[in-house]
Parts: C-alpha cells; sequence; structure tokens
C-alpha cells in the first residue's frame, strides 16, 4: 500500500494577535479574513509515479484534504521533483521527474504556488529547473524560491494585499550534489540566514502590518525533533519580525513550537509521497486565517 492518501485526525488552533516576483496577488474570498494553507512535500515519482501510472493521478488525492483547500484561498505545496519533459539528470543519489501535465492535478485541488527551494528541483540540472517553473506557471500556479539568478530566487513573493500585504520568502538550506553554485545563472534560492534576517528586517520596516512567512527546507531526515540550531535559527528569524515559520525536508512530522505566540513548524512531513514507514506517514496542513489584526492557525494533522 502507497502512502498518499491523508486522513482526518484532529484540529489544533491558537490566536496569534498583532500590533498595528512573480506571485499575482490574491484578494481573500471569505470577506476581510484571507486563508492560507500549507503542505509537506510533494513527490509524483518512483512509488507515487507507478500508482499514477496504474490508478490515475486522482487516487493521489482525498476528498477531507480537498475541503480543507477548498476553503483556502492560497495553497502552498512543496513540490520535491521537477516536473519537465526533459530528460537531464543530475549526477546523484536519488534523481526524480514527474510529468508536467500532472501539476494540472495540483491546480485542481486547489494548490495555487508551489515551493521549488529544495534539494530535488535541480535533479533535471538547470534546464530542468527552468522548465519546471514555466510548466508551473502553464498550470495556472506560481513557482516560489527560484530563478534566473540567485537574486531573483530570494526575492519575497508577495501572497496577497488583502486584508494586508502577506510575505513568503522561500529558502534552501542543504547542499546540493555536483550541483556548483552559480549565482548568476537558474538556481533555487540558497540564501543565507543572515541574509533572511536582513531581508525580513527590512520588510518589516517597510510596513509593520505585513504578514511574513518563512519556508524553509532543512533538518536532518527521518527525525522527529529538530537540531538545537534549528531552534536557534528559527527564534532568531521571529525576533527578526517573521510570523511564521513553514518548514519540511525531513519527511517526518516534526515537534510544533510557539515562540513569542508566532508559529513554527520545523518539518510538516510527507504530504504526496511513497514511504512506508510509521514515522512518515504523519503530516501537517496549517491553515493561517490572516484578518487586518489578527492571525488565527489552525493545526490540521493527518495521518496516511
Amino acid at each position: 500500500m502507497l502512502v498518499y492518501k491523508a486522513f482526518w485526525i484532529f484540529t489544533f488552533a491558537v490566536l496569534i494577535s498583532f500590533q498595528g516576483g512573480w506571485a499575482q496577488p490574491v484578494r481573500p474570498s471569505g470577506g476581510d479574513t484571507l486563508t492560507v494553507a500549507f503542505t509537506g512535500d510533494i513527490l509524483l515519482d518512483r512509488g507515487v509515479r507507478r500508482q499514477i501510472e496504474s490508478l490515475g493521478i486522482e487516487s493521489l488525492f482525498d476528498a477531507r484534504a480537498d475541503s480543507l483547500f477548498r476553503c483556502s484561498d492560497i495553497v502552498v505545496g512543496n513540490l520535491e521533483c521537477p516536473a519537465t519533459a526533459l530528460h537531464t539528470p543530475m549526477m546523484k543519489r536519488f534523481v526524480f521527474r514527474a510529468e508536467p501535465e500532472w501539476l494540472e492535478a495540483l491546480h485542481a485541488h486547489g494548490f495555487t504556488h508551489l515551493n521549488l527551494a529544495n534539494n530535488h528541483s535541480v535533479d533535471q540540472g538547470r534546464r530542468g529547473l527552468v522548465d519546471t517553473w514555466r510548466n508551473v506557471e502553464r498550470y495556472g500556479m506560481t513557482p516560489v524560491g527560484a530563478g534566473n539568478t540567485m537574486a531573483d530566487a530570494a526575492q519575497p513573493v508577495l501572497l496577497a494585499e488583502h486584508p494586508r500585504k502577506v510575505w513568503l520568502l522561500a529558502s534552501l538550506q542543504l547542499p546540493l550534489e555536483h550541483f556548483p553554485y552559480l549565482p548568476e545563472r537558474p538556481s533555487v534560492n540558497q540564501e543565507t540566514i543572515d541574509s533572511m534576517l536582513v531581508r525580513i528586517r527590512a520588510l518589516r520596516g517597510v510596513d509593520s502590518s505585513a504578514v511574513i512567512i518563512v519556508s524553509l527546507h532543512w533538518g536532518k531526515e527521518h527525525t522527529l525533533e529538530p537540531e538545537p540550531i534549528q531552534r536557534s535559527i528559527a527564534r532568531r528569524l521571529i525576533d527578526a519580525g517573521a510570523d511564521a515559520l513553514v518548514c519540511h525536508h525531513t519527511h517526518t512530522l516534526q515537534s510544533i513550537e510557539r515562540y513569542r505566540g508566532k508559529p513554527i513548524y520545523y518539518s510538516l512531513g510527507n504530504f504526496i509521497f511513497d514511504q512506508h514507514r510509521d514515522l512518515n506517514r504523519r503530516t501537517c496542513v496549517p491553515q493561517l486565517k490572516i484578518t487586518r489584526d489578527s492571525i488565527f492557525v489552525t493545526d490540521n494533522l493527518f495521518t496516511f
């Protein structure tokens, strides 16, 4: 049995109150409240490819997750593979590739943005990366965390302007296998934490009411707790002005923390993947309900 479908366990909510790229910012469908949802890793290759070819891509989706996405204005997923017809594999241990037309199903099921700032977006080289973000756009979504240069890739994405501006910053915090650092060529964002701190402070200085969300691809795979250095970094980012961290990579749901009343998701876990162990079968899909002066956070926990 492959581990794709998500089944509801329970939700946990907390109210956070505040004082005073490519994206086409959306307007909230629920009046003065904007709802933004995030998922963890999405793989459309290997065992998932076999399921698609056998049962069709609709077999990957569950009505309960669809219901959650239908009541969200924005849904951001971490696409853990290039989606390209190009076959230009890198020399690395795990090399993935999805068929670009499969992106249409992600959009149909509610995804609006796909994060590319991870260690598999370059599995088919720079040409595959460029083709992937073009395909993401082709199927009606916004790519995040990649660009024609490293500077482009590092630019914050404006998710929404109403009821206030909502920014997303995405960065890969892991080394890339056999992929040279060439910042003037197409890249995923590998911006350093120190650079992100400066960027966050600048955004906060320009607009004290903005919502700033940080998404990092980091951590030790198949573990349930973050490293101490990750906790330190997460708190520094919030101290600099970030309102939430929504992160991934470990293929596990790691601990969820509140620091200064703001949520830190060290790793959301797998959303669509082909890993079978119990620790790989739980995930969280947080929803942030944003008004002019508050953020209401709901932790939607699923198991496969």
